[in-house]
């Protein structure tokens, strides 16, 4: 799980703004009988509600669940694990759930399944789940063990990665097939003393798919030994490609004193084409509250923002998560811990600037939940998240955070070739009467208020595909990718 920080050395050369243009709205109060312990924030799907997991709890089973939740905060259960004989559709899911181009959802669960290794699902908006693959179905469980992080690409098929299992039993990349067929592409720790790296927490080993088509990710241990993180050193940020080959892009704690942060554990690309991320601990000087980084595709990194820089670490300890706000911009992330709590294990939610500047959004006290777990923005300009802790009954909450940003419109998937049919996900789109791929019009069909399919038209280049509705122009969260 998260490492834990034993000790704390405070800064006081870091200005944090408190922001009162935000507000924050609890929306759900886990109990134990609708679930527990939230991980990852909900997702916006075709019909405009959030679906996402708990990883324990529910009246069913207790072995987690997947939830419907409406705009409004109306909870439901779709789906509890181990409802079959022997758990064989897999129990105790540790990542979220991602809606795929189908208009269903997918995800994984860490163990259940038949071979208890865990399994990649789909899951149907009516509550119908389909086991895609049990892990650990090799001799050895050379395929892995405890998947997390899956994604769709846009080539149609999933990509993620396993902690356990492999080769060296410290987990694997993979591909998944529509169909659920695997192929393993990389075996992690194939290096001398991991210089690869490896993962300890399935709830931030994921991937992210590049604009080059290639995927990116971090691992939270390996590469040079450190005293500070273990003997395998303070993590990694690493390329493979769709074909396997692997390529380290750097490795942290490079840096005196770990300056430069330890122990990654979220990264994504952002709209000028670098990498962006967090790290749960190092920094400088010796504040090892976590760091915000910018990163080369190449591997050149540079530290943009070192947290626990104010005195009581108001700006956050532990960053865990973050994502850029639709159509490039600031960012925006959460601390799993921060110093207005005892012992500081309440958590916060800032916005980030490309150049590091923090604003401190939201800090919880454990009344309105604790230890939040990430942030996504809905397709209306907020924010939803969990906490995996507090609330009324400490079971975690769900929330949802405005601050001002407009609306925009999302596409599934986010890359095509000419001649595809693509989905449109937003809010208030009954009326719309034009849709543009990078000012090439295209032929589309509204399905819903919430939902447009369209084909991406003959000539179309990468850009910004655009939605025109009576109230006005509604872009996409980021550049669609015309694939050649």
């Amino acid at each position: 799980m998260i490492n834990r920080i034993a000790s704390l050395v405070l800064l006081s050369c870091v200005t944090v703004i408190s922001s009162a243009q935000t507000t924050f709205t609890t929306l759900v109060n886990f109990d134990s009988s609708d679930g527990r312990q939230p991980q990852l924030p909900p997702v916006q799907s075709v019909d405009g509600n959030f679906y996402g997991v708990t990883f324990s709890g529910s009246g069913v089973t207790g072995f987690g669940i997947v939830y419907q939740l409406t705009p409004a905060g109306t909870l439901h259960t779709l789906y509890a694990f181990c409802s079959q004989p022997n758990c064989a559709d897999g129990e105790f899911p540790a990542d979220g759930v991602m809606p795929g181009a189908d208009g269903t959802l997918y995800g994984t669960t860490s163990e259940g399944g038949l071979n208890n290794g865990g399994t990649a699902f789909e899951l149907t908006l009516q509550g119908g789940l389909t086991s895609l693959y049990s892990f650990c179905s090799q001799k050895d469980c050379l395929d892995g063990t405890y998947p997390s992080g899956l994604i769709q690409s846009t080539d149609g098929n999933f990509y993620g990665m396993t902690l356990v299992g492999g080769t060296h039993n410290d987990g694997t990349i993979f591909k998944l097939t529509p169909e659920g067929v695997l192929t393993t592409l990389h075996n992690l720790c194939s290096q001398p003393n991991c210089a690869d790296g490896y993962n300890i927490d399935e709830s931030f080993a994921s991937l992210v798919e590049g604009n080059d088509g290639n995927f990116y990710g971090t691992n939270d241990i390996g590469g040079n030994r450190a005293e500070f993180c273990s003997a395998y050193g303070c993590g990694t940020a690493f390329k493979i490609t769709p074909q396997g080959e692997f390529t380290t892009l750097y490795t942290f704690c490079s840096q005196a004193n770990c300056a430069d942060g330890a122990t990654p554990y979220w990264l994504i690309q952002g709209s000028d084409g670098y990498l962006y991320g967090v790290t749960g601990s190092g920094g400088a000087p010796y504040g090892q509250g976590g760091t915000f980084f910018k990163l080369s595709t190449s591997g050149a990194l540079t530290t943009l923002f070192s947290f626990c820089g104010k005195s009581g670490c108001r700006d956050g300890v532990e960053p865990i998560s973050l994502t850029q706000a639709a159509g490039g911009g600031n960012f925006y992330g959460v601390a799993f811990r921060s110093g207005n709590c005892r012992n500081y294990e309440c958590g916060s939610v800032f916005e980030i600037t490309p150049t590091g500047a923090v604003t401190l959004l939201h800090t919880f006290d454990q009344t309105d939940g604790s230890n939040p777990y990430g942030l996504t923005q809905a397709t209306d300009g907020s924010f939803y998240g969990v906490t995996s802790l507090g609330g009324t009954d400490n079971a975690g909450t769900v929330f949802n955070l405005g601050t001002g940003l407009p609306p925009f419109v999302e596409t599934l998937p986010w890359g095509a070739r000419v001649g595809t049919s693509v989905t449109i996900l937003g809010t208030s789109l009954a009326d719309s009467t034009a849709v543009d791929f990078n000012d090439t019009p295209a032929v589309f069909t509204v399905v819903s208020n919430t939902e447009i399919t369209a084909t991406v038209p003959a000539g179309a280049t990468t850009g910004f595909l655009t939605v025109t509705t009576p109230s006005g122009t509604l872009t996409s969260n980021k550049p669609f990718r015309v694939i050649q």
